[in-house]
């Protein structure tokens, strides 16, 4: 996966089955994901009717976060966001 800095695959217990790159391990971010799961289960469906999620998207200004869930387990993705470089002109002044 393109840009991709780390992963954990989680069983639905929260139990770290794999993981890799910076999140090699990363028993932390397993428990706060595991927070924002039972956050969105525990939404008022007179609120947000059904509100069941399959995804999470967590978005920062340099990298982000996707969380699926598929066949029982957590799927966690990092990505770093690669912005494309802006070529410098010489005259940058926009007013004529």
């Amino acid at each position: 996966i393109p840009n991709q800095i780390g992963y954990l695959v989680l069983n639905s217990e929260g139990d770290v089955l794999e993981s890799g790159g910076e999140l090699e391990n990363d028993e932390r971010s397993a428990n706060v994901i595991m927070g924002l799961i039972q956050m969105t289960d525990s939404v008022d469906e007179n609120f947000m009717p059904k509100s069941g999620c399959d995804r999470i998207s967590l978005i920062y200004d340099d990298h982000s976060y996707t969380i699926c869930l598929s066949n029982k387990k957590i799927y966690v993705l990092k990505r770093k966001h690669v912005y494309p470089s802006v070529p410098e002109t010489e005259n940058t002044n926009l007013i004529a």
